[in-house]
């Protein structure tokens, strides 16, 4: 990782050879950069601010809208607004229209007095804002369809432009998955569209820019499709159609010419279908294709269709047509072999090193009706043979039947599957690696954070926790990536979203999952298990609380009021039904999952098993839920919901302590979650709290420093521990090796999280099939406590998205330093820390617009200084406060470079002490 002294020797370069000015940049429409296709009357916009010296704060901007690049037909002149925002900033101008392009600039003035003079204009294309009457496309199905196997319905359409084309503006849905082509040339790089949402209620359609595709004279459509969720087997019950059983189009091509005119042209009866060589594909079970029937040159114009069927028109509504905000689903980093092997059992293995999401592209040269089977699995069992059985009924494999003569590439379409390891059969002749690729799939969020640390068993860790991410993060956040299941299990989501918001900008991806959230919610409010509710009724304490703990995640670290504008409601309900499920303020109703998947040694003959009471679980979520309401509530100026809710808050607690906690202050269940969910959400009394923290610390010492905990308690083990002084311990359980543990998978040979703490056991046999993934990102929330306090970067809640920030590192647990860094909507946060013999550095970046509270690790005795220079003599370092082995200091944008070296006399004293 290339480290921050670095940047701070470049940077100082750059001042000395360059004049103070103040840049504007990185725009941004709705957290998207020149987005195509909103459907947002007031879009909001966000900047960043760059220049090089210290202290760099806005003090007012200015916006302008038009339809030109270049400033003219302007829609919207803010003025010179007085005002430190560069987040969110909503538009206020004219009207907005269906379709249009426009673009917009900005300038910035400073806390010196200086202009940045106007950016680089950035732009932003509407959607429809009425589709209901804008779509003038009609829904259309193949005219013919095999309804046993289901090969992928092919659908063209020839058509002419007829004039200088100025643009060209493609609107497509299905139901199912589509792959659109037009003049022989893929529409976009998204894979799986139109993605998965709860498509009754809400079916996202792409906008696309296809002025370069299409020329003057004739051109072709053509669309693929496939079943995907609408209509494949989703979920572990064999259920399939589960949204309908048709498979259709919805498309509309505007075409703007120089002179003003326009042409549409839209999916209708004059289109026509066929099949072509992908016989099958499924989700859960993969796809097979047969190259002889392969059409060439169909999405071409003068292709000869009159052996196709025409299509059927259909009459699906409309209403629940919205535009696509989140980013698409897109092939990623490519993997080659790093060993091809024959296995114990005779088998053709390959091993691409990396647990991964996505699928194999293979080359081959064979004779025609030649049919290779690509099989995809995560491990090798004991023997080092191929393992499938914690697949359970899903195949998760790929046919690809040859026609025959020069080398031939096969690659899937629409299906993706979880492997590390793939076993080839009936590959004529010999594999070699240059005819096989790994392509990963995840959705195209950008990679925002980072973490660094002198123990490379820890950097493991972080590296199964990001491509846990990744491969679970394919539109929906799911579970899992590779068995019959693969949904959006809203209680993974919610341990792991803080953590995921530090990896990735996942506020596109989360806030287009959470409408659906809100969308498949009961009437009385009940959350499903899963979104897109594919299992039926049912809502569990720690999962159902999505509704309330993401939207605030995301607001904590993207600073979007909107998101909890949108969820506002959903989080109400959420909560009232609680309300409505409990007895005098006591929720011990109902299934729950509890602490899923906790501690529990086989034949526990002396009760070690770490079981937690559900319903002590329920109640400490029950009041979570209600303090995040009471936060958004006051955060939208709901003041009246404030002080309900805030005195029922109240009324929560005290039914816990009267019935979860002994007089002498122990919980009912001795169990690490309990105590840490008790101290975490502040359900206890203050003079309680200390003594709890001390039974959770003795807990874990009791275990030999292993965790015990599930899914509910493993995320906030840490942050409780540090929070009431036992940072040492958390530090031993970080770097316990053995089972239960973080690093027991990673020295197990483990590249993502496991679903499990022992999903291969020390005797490398497997846990239960039935419940055994090797990519399950739910234990990798420990992310959010390696970077918060590790390396210490964390946003204060009174200047959200990271505007007030906390730099707070804690050096412990052996390790020599530690590096975070944080691309944020201001610009990079970044803290790392290392040991140099009798000293401690301390790099810093914070972005400009932004300050930071930063906490100096200075024991008593030791001599801080900041770019070789004592802190009396910095004029832009202010001490806030000593104490507990810190120097507290707020600093304004800038990089420091931080000394403390420990010395026999006291420093002078420093100003502000």
């Amino acid at each position: 990782m290339k480290s921050i002294a670095c940047t701070l020797i470049a940077l100082q370069l750059f001042c000395i050879a360059s004049i103070a000015q103040v840049k504007v940049g990185h725009l941004l429409t709705e957290n998207l950069a020149d987005p195509i296709g909103l459907d947002t009357r007031q879009p909001r916009f966000s900047w960043q601010l760059t220049a090089p010296e210290r202290g760099l704060q806005q003090t007012a901007y200015e916006i302008k809208v038009g339809t030109q690049a270049g400033g003219k037909d302007e829609v919207w002149s803010s003025g010179k607004i007085n005002s430190d925002q560069s987040l969110w900033v909503p538009y206020a101008g004219k009207t907005l229209l269906s379709g249009t392009r426009y673009y917009w600039r900005v300038r910035i003035w400073d806390n010196k007095g200086r202009s940045s003079g106007w950016s680089s204009p950035a732009y932003f294309q509407t959607a429809f804002f009425a589709p209901q009457q804008e779509y003038t496309a009609k829904w259309i199905s193949p005219g013919v369809e095999e309804a046993t196997s289901r090969p992928s319905p092919v659908l063209r359409k020839e058509f002419t432009a007829t004039g200088q084309i100025l643009s060209a503006t493609a609107y497509i849905t299905a139901h199912g998955l589509y792959e659109a082509q037009l003049n022989g040339r893929h529409i976009g790089e998204g894979c799986l569209q139109p993605g998965w949402t709860s498509y009754h209620k809400r079916l996202q359609y792409q906008t696309y820019d296809v002025t370069g595709l299409v020329h003057s004279g004739q051109n072709a459509l053509g669309v693929t499709l496939a079943s995907g969720w609408y209509r494949g087997y989703i979920g572990f019950s064999g259920q399939k159609d589960f949204y309908g059983k048709d498979i259709s189009l919805l498309l509309q091509l505007v075409i703007k010419y120089k002179d003003g005119s326009t042409a549409t042209i839209v999916s209708d009866e004059s289109w026509k279908s066929s099949t072509a060589e992908i016989k099958s594909a499924e989700i859960y079970n993969g796809e097979t294709i047969d190259a002889r029937d392969e059409k060439i040159g169909w999405s071409l114009p003068g292709y000869d269709d009159k052996e196709w069927s025409g299509v059927r028109v259909a009459s699906f509504p409309m209403n629940n047509l919205v535009a696509t905000y989140n980013e698409p689903v897109k092939k990623q980093e490519v993997f080659h072999p790093q060993r091809i092997f024959t296995s114990p059992a005779g088998e053709q293995l390959v091993d691409f090193g990396q647990n991964l999401v996505g699928h194999v592209v293979l080359r081959v040269s064979g004779k025609a009706g030649d049919r290779i089977i690509v099989s995809h699995a995560e491990v090798l069992d004991k023997a080092g043979n191929f393992y499938t059985e914690n697949l359970r009924s899903a195949k998760a494999s790929d046919t690809f039947i040859l026609k025959g003569g020069e080398k031939e590439s096969f690659e899937p379409r629409f299906t993706f599957h979880g492997f590390r390891y793939i076993r080839i059969e009936g590959y004529p002749g010999k594999i070699s690696p240059d005819d096989l690729q790994a392509v990963a799939l995840y959705s195209d969020m950008p990679r925002t954070g980072d973490f660094h640390c002198s123990n490379p068993l820890i950097n493991q860790l972080q590296h199964n926790i990001q491509w846990g991410q990744r491969g679970n993060f394919l539109d929906v956040p799911t579970d899992c990536p590779q068995r019959d299941e693969r949904l959006g299990w809203t209680g993974d989501a919610q341990v792991f979203s803080r953590t995921a918001a530090y990896n990735m900008g996942v506020h596109n991806f989360f806030s287009k999952w959470l409408k659906d959230v809100a969308a498949d919610q009961s009437a009385a409010g009940a959350v499903p298990f899963v979104i897109p509710n594919v299992l039926g009724n049912g809502a569990s304490a720690g999962w159902a609380d999505v509704g309330t703990i993401i939207p605030w995640n995301m607001y904590l670290a993207y600073g979007d009021r909107r998101v909890l504008e949108d969820q506002y409601l959903s989080m109400k309900a959420w909560v009232e039904y609680m309300r409505a499920q409990s007895k005098n303020d006591l929720w011990n109703t109902g299934f729950h999952f509890g602490d899923w998947l906790f501690y529990r040694p086989f034949d526990d003959n002396d009760g070690r098993s770490a079981v937690t009471d559900k319903y002590l679980i329920a109640q400490c979520f029950y009041a979570h839920s209600t303090q995040l309401l009471i936060n958004a509530a006051k955060v939208l100026d709901k003041r009246d919901d404030a002080a309900v809710y805030e005195q029922l808050l109240k009324r929560i607690k005290t039914a816990f302590v009267r019935e979860y906690m002994t007089t002498g202050g122990r919980l009912v269940s001795g169990t690490q979650t309990a105590y840490v969910l008790a101290l975490q959400f502040d359900m206890l009394p203050d003079s309680l709290q200390t003594q709890a923290a001390r039974r959770l610390a003795d807990n874990v010492k009791d275990y030999g420093y292993h965790l015990t905990t599930g899914f509910l308690g493993t995320p906030y083990l840490c942050h409780v521990l540090s929070r009431w002084g036992y940072t040492d311990i958390a530090y031993r359980l970080l770097m316990q090796e053995s089972y239960p543990s973080w690093l027991y998978p990673v020295k197990m040979g483990a590249t993502t999280i496991w679903e499990r703490w022992d999903g291969i056991r020390p005797d490398s046999t497997f846990q239960t099939p039935g419940m055994n993934s090797f990519n399950h990102y739910s234990y990798g929330a420990i992310g959010d406590w390696m970077y918060r306090t590790v390396a210490g970067v964390d946003t204060y809640e009174d200047g959200v998205a990271y505007k007030h920030s906390r730099i707070y590192p804690h050096p412990g647990g052996g390790l020599t330093e530690a590096e975070a860094r944080l691309a944020t909507g201001y610009g990079e946060l970044a803290a790392h820390w290392r040991k140099e013999k009798d000293s401690l550095l301390l790099d810093i970046i914070i972005p400009a617009n932004t300050n930071s509270t930063v906490y100096i690790p200075a024991p008593e005795g030791g001599l801080v200084t900041e770019g070789g220079h004592l802190l009396r003599d910095v004029k832009d370092v202010q001490v806030a406060g000593v104490g507990r082995g810190y120097l507290m200091l707020n600093l304004g944008s800038g990089h420091y470079h931080f000394a403390v070296k420990q010395e026999d006399q006291q420093p002078a004293p420093e100003k502000g002490k």
